[in-house]
C-alpha cells in the first residue's frame, strides 16, 4: 500500500477526498444555511428575535465543547459582543462565529473540530485587520491572560472597522 494511501486512511480521509471531520462541516454548514434562511426571513418581522436565536445556537455549541475549550469559548464569546455589539452570533460550520450582514467576520474553532492541538480564533476576509502585505488572519488560543483578552479585544474592534 503507498505511502500516501496509508496515510489517508490512517487520518480519517478518502485518498483523495475529505476527512469525516471536514464533510461533518460540510454537512453543518448545509443545515445552517437553512437556519439561515429561515433566520432571515424571521429577521424581516423580528430582528431581535432572529438575534436571539443564532445566539442560542452559538451558546448550546459551546456548551458541546470539551474543557478546555469550552471555557476558552465561553470567554472568547464575551469578549467578542462586548467588543462588537453589532456583530451577529451564529454557527459557521459548526463553529460559533459572528458577523453583520450575513458575512462572517469572525470565529472561534474548538481543538476537537479537525483534532487539532490548539483553539483557534480566526478572521475572515472581510475583518479589516489589513496591515502592509502581509497579516495574521487566525490564532492559536491556548489560555486566557489578560494580555491575551485585551489583544482579542483589540482584534475585533479593528476587524470591524
Amino acid at each position: 500500500m503507498s505511502d500516501a494511501r496509508q496515510s489517508a486512511q490512517h487520518s480519517g480521509e478518502a485518498p483523495g477526498g475529505f476527512t469525516d471531520e471536514e464533510r461533518a462541516a460540510m454537512r453543518d454548514r448545509a443545515r445552517e444555511l437553512k437556519a439561515a434562511a429561515r433566520r432571515a426571513a424571521a429577521a424581516r418581522r423580528d430582528p431581535a428575535a432572529a438575534r436571539a436565536e443564532g445566539e442560542a445556537e452559538v451558546l448550546a455549541r459551546i456548551a458541546e465543547m470539551a474543557d478546555p475549550d469550552r471555557r476558552l469559548a465561553e470567554r472568547v464569546h464575551a469578549l467578542i459582543t462586548a467588543a462588537a455589539p453589532d456583530l451577529v452570533p451564529r454557527l459557521w460550520y459548526g463553529m460559533p462565529a459572528y458577523g453583520r450582514d450575513g458575512t462572517v467576520v469572525c470565529h472561534f474553532q474548538d481543538a476537537r473540530k479537525f483534532k487539532m492541538r490548539y483553539a483557534t480564533l480566526g478572521f475572515s476576509h472581510f475583518a479589516h485587520l489589513d496591515d502592509g502585505a502581509m497579516w495574521p488572519v487566525a490564532y492559536a488560543v491556548t489560555e486566557l491572560t489578560p494580555e491575551v483578552e485585551a489583544r482579542i479585544s483589540e482584534l475585533v474592534r479593528q476587524a470591524v472597522g
